[in-house]
């Protein structure tokens, strides 16, 4: 008997890696210009504001507002002054573990409109000592607004520096009320 075209053995499906992640991002304005958020499977995993998203992220992931509108939601609540504690789960797996990581999720649960100091969040993440370390996590976040790192400020109460954005920070605490004499963010931004 001949063969029947299409019996034969099947090529092997493409393996493809357990822990393989379908990146989606989408964007959101804002009243400090477009807000990038990339989110995987397990929630947000960067964010960033104007072209600062790397471009790295930008080629692996792809448009899908629809599949974000929950944390779109929560981003133009927040900016509107409607949101205070965001819902939208991060995914800090890709930051590794230890000291950085709790630092990060310790971040997460500052209240809206307060400060502490990298020495406050050091000492509840274990290392009564490790202001700088904690600086140092904080500055490598890949997550603003879902991770609040613009609430932690140095012991003097100062603000510090904040990457290049120093008045994005300003902007953020202003609209959270928690530096008294500035004025409201709206008139930060103008018209």
């Amino acid at each position: 008997p001949g063969a029947v075209p299409g019996s034969g053995p099947r090529p092997a499906a493409v393996p493809v890696a357990a822990d393989l992640i379908v990146l989606a991002r989408t964007s959101v304005d804002t009243p400090l210009g477009p807000f990038t958020i990339v989110a995987g499977d397990r929630g947000v995993v960067a964010t960033a504001f104007g072209d600062e998203l790397e471009d790295d992220l930008r080629r692996e992931s792809r448009e899908a507002p629809r599949g974000l509108a929950a944390a779109r939601r929560e981003v133009e609540a927040y900016f509107a002054g409607r949101l205070r504690t965001f819902e939208t789960p991060v995914d800090l797996s890709g930051i590794g573990g230890g000291f950085p990581r709790r630092v990060l999720e310790l971040v997460r649960t500052i209240p809206y409109g307060e400060l502490w100091t990298y020495g406050d969040v050091a000492a509840a993440a274990g290392a009564a000592r490790g202001g700088r370390a904690a600086g140092s996590a904080l500055a490598r976040c890949p997550i603003e607004l879902f991770v609040p790192c613009h609430r932690v400020v140095r012991a003097d109460r100062s603000l510090g520096s904040y990457g290049r954005h120093d008045d994005r920070r300003r902007f953020l605490l202003a609209l959270e009320g928690a530096l008294p004499g500035l004025p409201a963010a709206r008139e930060m931004v103008g018209p």
